[in-house]
């Protein structure tokens, strides 16, 4: 074979690994809505920017007749290329090879990619569309799940990971995306779950469709295993490059400032009248957030679980930020162990990758009840303590209304090494509410006055004492927890100040092996 044949059967060779299983099969791709496994690394990359490993790979199982089943590549396309000029790397997993399936060759290239991704410090995303482990390899398929989930450990605060669902992921298959940092669900195609429905029907009775098992509006509503939720595979992908805006390339990195011409200090007048005069009256803190950040940007996280909690990305003069904030519209802003978990899980990921924590505080306290002391609300709600206590980098914390009980030490209080503690004048910070307080204060005195209306005007005279005390932020800095009690339409300007003084802020915990965080 000369020199010119050796080139045409290499082109012959990349064009057959190209086409995956083959034509039919991306067809049937196609016809279901979905991508192949190259169409979305093409549309996720920057052009002309992916290169890929390992094109040649093939399995070695010769079980149940599989050698006369052999693809080129074996069933995920994996290398690297760039995003807005960043180097990423990136696993594709191809259902039109043998749906998917995980073989050990399979795992070994995803693996390879990981490594690398870890030496050099780069992003990992992995777009997962598989039928799970292929049955014919038996153990070695397990094995190379396992060493998947090694590594997904080992770079876990290490660098950005990154997962997208867009077909089946099932079995031990889930493991792998659940220890990332962001799942993305596409609406139509993906499902996630531990047990598929027959298996569940056989074993408990429960009859139960593929959807409601595992499905993107059950996992980004109900379960909270997925982050987001998109309509299509474009939106999808579009949506990881937006994501990776606010992220640094790996925990040694700080995240990346952009120039912004949204001005610092821009004065935002409806916010000294958004909070309502009534104290038990809703409004959206989202309204709040979008009015103080560049440009109004907001990429939210998780905004259709626990929506009592707001969690997500915004910039203040071009810095990227973790923005968490109570919101009131939505059981009135109350922590319970829903919002602990998702709130703690969030403050984590900006603390491992050097990204500051702003807060807005508008929370009455934690939900009471027996389904939520069952539940572990106790060790739930210590998850948002420490994630917050343990966190170095800046912390700015701005109490808007409310801030009650334990949940104002919960969320971002001094006493949890915040930087930045500003108060709006609607600020309430106190043990309770008046009602309750006057409640336990004065339950004996209200007890002993038989008339209705003299007992009525007693209460009315002694929570209006305690609301002139704590309905305001002035005892708190009195006392140095909060720094200033700002005015709101200030707030862009004064939030912005603190970032660029705290941004050569360097803190430290005692020397340990790793906390004992309460799961």
């Amino acid at each position: 074979m000369n020199n010119h044949e050796k080139v045409k059967q290499l082109i012959e060779k990349r064009a057959e690994a190209s086409l995956g299983g083959g034509q039919k099969r991306i067809d049937s791709q196609h016809s279901k809505g979905k991508l192949t496994a190259r169409e979305r690394i093409q549309l996720l990359l920057d052009e002309g920017s992916f290169e890929e490993y390992d094109m040649f790979v093939t399995h070695r199982c010769t079980n149940f007749g599989l050698e006369k089943q052999v693809f080129l590549g074996d069933g995920v396309v994996t290398g690297r290329g760039t995003i807005d000029g960043r180097i990423v790397y990136v696993f594709s997993q191809d259902f039109t090879v043998m749906g998917g399936s995980l073989s050990e060759s399979f795992a070994k290239k995803i693996c390879k990619i990981m490594d690398q991704a870890m030496l050099v410090g780069a992003p990992l995303i992995g777009i997962n569309d598989s039928g799970g482990a292929r049955i014919q390899e038996g153990v070695n398929s397990l094995a190379g799940y396992a060493e998947i989930f090694e590594r997904n450990i080992m770079a876990s605060g290490v660098i950005p990971q990154i997962s997208v669902i867009f077909g089946p992921c099932a079995g031990g298959a889930v493991y792998s995306p659940a220890l990332t940092d962001f799942i993305i669900m596409s609406e139509k195609n993906s499902y996630m779950f531990v047990t598929g429905p027959k298996v569940t029907k056989t074993v408990t009775g429960e009859e139960i469709t593929t959807e409601d098992l595992g499905g993107a509006n059950v996992h980004t509503s109900k379960s909270g295993v997925a982050h987001f939720k998109v309509t299509t595979e474009e939106e999808g992908l579009l949506l990881i490059r937006k994501l990776l805006e606010y992220l640094p390339n790996n925990n040694m990195e700080d995240p990346i400032v952009t120039p912004c011409t949204d001005p610092i200090d821009r004065l935002e007048d409806s916010l000294n009248e958004i909070i309502p005069e009534d104290p038990n009256k809703p409004y959206d803190v989202l309204d709040v957030i979008y009015a103080v950040v560049d440009n109004g940007e907001f990429l939210e996280v998780h905004s259709h679980y626990a929506c009592n909690i707001v969690v997500g990305f915004a910039k203040f003069n071009g810095m990227p930020v973790g923005i968490v904030a109570n919101q009131p519209k939505f059981y009135a802003g109350v922590l319970d162990i829903e919002s602990s978990r998702k709130g703690a899980r969030f403050v984590r990921f900006c603390d491992a990758f050097n990204i500051p924590i702003v807060t807005f505080v508008d929370v009455p306290g934690f939900l009471p009840g027996s389904v939520q002391e069952y539940g572990g609300i106790i060790t739930n709600g210590a998850k948002l303590l420490f994630a917050y206590g343990e966190a170095t980098v800046p912390k700015i914390t701005v109490t808007l209304r409310k801030s009650y009980g334990g949940a104002h030490d919960v969320m971002g209080c001094k006493q949890l090494r915040a930087d930045a503690n500003y108060a709006w004048p609607t600020a309430e910070i106190a043990v309770m509410g008046a009602k309750g307080a006057i409640e336990v204060l004065e339950g004996k005195a209200i007890s002993e006055i038989t008339d209705p209306e003299k007992k009525m005007n007693f209460i009315k005279e002694k929570e209006m004492e305690y609301k002139e005390l704590f309905a305001n932020p002035y005892q708190a800095a009195k006392y140095g927890y909060i720094d200033d009690v700002i005015e709101p339409r200030n707030t862009r300007f004064r939030i912005i100040r603190a970032l660029s003084t705290l941004s050569t802020k360097r803190d430290s915990m005692p020397r340990k092996k790793h906390s004992n965080i309460p799961l």
